[in-house]
């Protein structure tokens, strides 16, 4: 099926309150009378290093990372606390130091040089819907951290690129931010991408000044950042400080090239406009694995989340571990929109005590889920009573 990568369905505003109050109903997911809740099982894997949630680890700058908690995640709790939003890259000590008034500086092809001062895009910003951001790179087994949704507050960029005066040569808009300089062991420093202007108003990119209500944290953007619906966080510039409209023959940035092999790019190419859209393809993955004791004995709920595509999936296959059979089940209630996470459960009763890969894929094979097909988000949980 055919569709714009990482379009949304419906807006998801009313997506999100009403994917609330469906996975709140009873009968769908929810417990079974008489059990009870005997204990949650820790999900790690192999090579996945246990860090902390909610605080910042790591060395400084591009190296700086917040992960979290996605375990607790349920039906009337499906947005990330503004404090927990995770971290890539912390705020650089220029932006943390600014004094006075932020401008947006804008140039090339446009009819004049200027600057967007932030007070208009405060006083523009209106509420854009609730999106998931994940990290590129979030590759850690033991908890996948670098993913979380937030309510945002922002301008169309299509809007902001309408009042530059764009000349008829302008096939793109370069968005830049500022970005830490200190060494890096995992990072080089620039922060900037290039946006196709016919892709603008269907990938839905906005200029961000608040989070869940509030004004950004430094450490997620503030004053103002990009948001890019169901693309990779690696192209949602923080701390923008410039918009500049370009060519075809404009170059790739270093973050493009940077983030080639993450955002799944056939190579790392010299001109931006040969690079495909970051998105998110569809994935989904376990986030706990609940014991419970009810009247027909033991069983396991396993809770998981599914996001990202061009369009939802009502349908998944579980698997518990490689070469056995691939257990299909509906989403319930079925996702909304791709913007967001959607919460499934799978009851499950294993064989026997053991070790357990738990692996996700959608049964429906036109579905892009490259990280789904490589085994990306595969869990592991030690069952030790049945």
């Amino acid at each position: 099926m055919a569709a714009t990568a990482g379009a949304s369905l419906v807006d998801p505003g009313p997506v999100l309150a009403r994917l609330v109050a469906q996975q709140s109903a009873q009968g769908c997911g929810a417990d079974h009378p008489l059990e009870r809740l005997a204990g949650t099982l820790p999900l790690s894997r192999p090579g996945g290093v246990v860090q902390p949630y909610g605080v910042k680890i790591g060395a400084p700058g591009l190296d700086a990372r917040r992960n979290t908690d996605l375990s607790n995640l349920e039906p009337d709790r499906l947005i990330t606390a503004t404090d927990q939003i995770y971290v890539r890259t912390e705020c650089p000590p220029a932006v943390a130091a600014h004094q006075g008034r932020w401008t947006i500086r804008t140039s090339g092809l446009v009819a004049k040089p200027s600057t967007v001062p932030l007070d208009d895009v405060i006083r523009r910003a209106r509420p854009l819907g609730a999106h998931l951001l994940e990290c590129s790179g979030n590759n850690n087994p033991a908890n996948f951290g670098l993913m979380s949704v937030a309510e945002w507050d922002g301008v169309p960029l299509i809007d902001v690129v309408g009042t530059l005066g764009p000349s008829p040569q302008a096939t793109a808009v370069l968005v830049s931010g500022v970005d830490p300089d200190q060494p890096s062991a995992t990072s080089i420093p620039g922060a900037s991408w290039v946006f196709p202007l016919s892709t603008l108003d269907s990938f839905g990119a906005f200029l961000a000044v608040r989070v869940n209500g509030e004004p950004l944290p430094l450490d997620n953007g503030k004053p103002v950042r990009l948001v890019v619906p169901g693309w990779y966080g690696c192209s949602w510039i923080k701390w923008v400080d410039e918009i500049r409209l370009v060519d075809a023959s404009e170059p790739a940035t270093s973050q493009m090239r940077e983030f080639a092999g993450r955002t799944h790019q056939t190579a790392v190419h010299d001109l931006a406009a040969a690079y495909a859209p970051p998105a998110i393809q569809t994935a989904a993955t376990a986030i706990r694995v609940e014991k419970r004791q009810g009247p027909a004995g033991l069983e396991y709920r396993i809770v998981g989340i599914v996001w990202g595509g061009a369009r939802v999936v009502d349908r998944l296959a579980i698997q518990f571990n490689p070469g056995q059979p691939w257990q299909p089940f509906d989403v319930c209630p079925a996702p909304l929109s791709t913007r967001t996470w959607s919460l499934w459960s799978y009851r499950w009763k294993p064989s026997a005590p053991g070790l357990y890969s738990i692996a996700l894929g959608v049964p429906d094979a036109s579905v892009p889920q490259r990280r789904l097909d490589s085994g990306y988000y595969v869990r592991q949980v030690s069952v030790d009573e049945v």
